[in-house]
């Protein structure tokens, strides 16, 4: 589907770098998925999987904090959506 979008060209051109992006297209397509991957994931932490929460901590890695999945995934303090 074509659309006309207004993206910042820089934030844009760092994504691009960084994951080794050939096309604009693969990086909004790739940026798009990984929000929605990080949607699903936050739903899977809230509800646990079913496990008591030791049952969730024995399925990380001992050394693995998976309240750092939740922070990670919190919105920068400038993003635009916290802007007034």
């Amino acid at each position: 589907m074509k659309m006309t979008l207004h993206i910042d060209e820089h934030l844009l051109a760092e994504v691009m770098k960084a994951h080794h992006f050939e096309t604009k297209t693969e990086a909004i397509d790739f940026s798009l998925r990984e929000l929605d991957r990080r949607k699903k994931l936050r739903a899977f932490m809230k509800k646990g999987l079913g496990l008591t929460p030791d049952e969730l901590k024995d399925a990380f890695y001992e050394d693995y904090s998976p309240d750092a999945i939740m922070v990670a995934e919190e919105p920068a303090n400038d993003s635009p959506k916290k802007k007034k």
